[in-house]
């Protein structure tokens, strides 16, 4: 089955060529960049193109072995679409702040999945009825505090076999452990990144949010399409454009593994600056 489409002009669109200014940059990044147009470096989107199918293949290649992708984006604006692209393909994410030792201490982080899904239980059974008011205002928040840290991978049932993550400085901590478990990444590479210890680099705008709209999509529609190579494989029907209830989240059997940094600073502007709207690498 084919990976996601996409094109050229939808990169230019999203503003993914659009880095961050000259003065921020990470000097590791330099064979990514296209120029700089008005104090604002240009990524090169014909090594963002290829970069990115890769990404889309490794995503996909897990998916199809059953294995467990984590989306990771705390910034505000990467939130709503990591949470709703992992929802959609059936797939678990961190979208609030990321807690140290997520994957490294991860028996640790268990018993708090644990307790989440045992206060959800009380909450739907309706438990709570000999508690007194105060009683089940404690338990509640408890219970929210522990889903906007958790909620998102309660249902993972282990560590993630590969992680797409939006932002690698914010992300550092959680790349710094996917990195000494030997767990693939996929993550987007802006003109202020460290490419180092990225396994699937893609460059791009990691700030706009169309195009981090634009990146989560494609994602979610790879997870989808190895799932659907998973379900023809095994015989079963697979026409779905969500994954099914259940899929993507296996609660008990390990599924088969695939194989398998900083800088600083936010874009002024929100990401596309107006100074350089129509500045575009001249090769596109």
């Amino acid at each position: 089955m084919a990976l996601p489409d996409f094109t050229m002009r939808q990169l230019l669109e999203a503003g993914v060529h659009f880095g961050h200014r000259t003065y921020r940059w990470n000097p590791k990044m330099a064979q990514y960049l296209y120029g700089a147009r008005n104090g604002i470096h240009i990524i090169d989107l014909q090594q963002t193109v290829p970069m990115l199918h890769r990404g889309l293949q490794a995503v996909r290649d897990v998916a199809a072995a059953g294995g467990r992708v984590l989306f990771v984006g705390t910034k505000r604006q990467a939130q709503e679409p990591i949470a709703d692209a992992a929802r959609r393909a059936g797939q678990h994410f961190v979208h609030h702040r990321w807690l140290g030792g997520m994957l490294t201490n991860w028996k640790t982080i268990s018993v708090s999945i644990n307790r989440l899904k045992a206060l959800d239980a009380k909450a739907e059974q309706s438990e709570q009825a000999g508690l007194t008011k105060k009683e089940r205002l404690q338990l509640e928040r408890e219970r929210e505090k522990l889903e906007r840290s958790l909620g998102g991978i309660k249902d993972m049932g282990g560590l993630p076999n590969i992680m797409f993550i939006i932002d690698t400085n914010k992300e550092e901590i959680a790349i710094d452990e996917a990195r000494r478990l030997n767990i693939p990444v996929v993550a987007i590479l802006d003109s202020n990144s460290n490419p180092a210890g990225i396994t699937y680099g893609i460059p791009g705008n990691d700030d706009a949010s169309r195009a981090i709209n634009l990146y989560c999509e494609l994602m979610a529609q790879a997870v989808l399409d190895g799932i659907r190579a998973e379900m023809a494989e095994s015989g079963e029907v697979g026409g779905a454009t969500e994954a099914p209830a259940g899929e993507g989240a296996p609660g008990g059997e390990e599924p088969r593994r695939n194989k398998g940094r900083r800088g600083g600073g936010r874009r002024e502007g929100g990401g596309k600056p107006e100074e350089v709207a129509a500045a575009t690498p001249d090769a596109q």
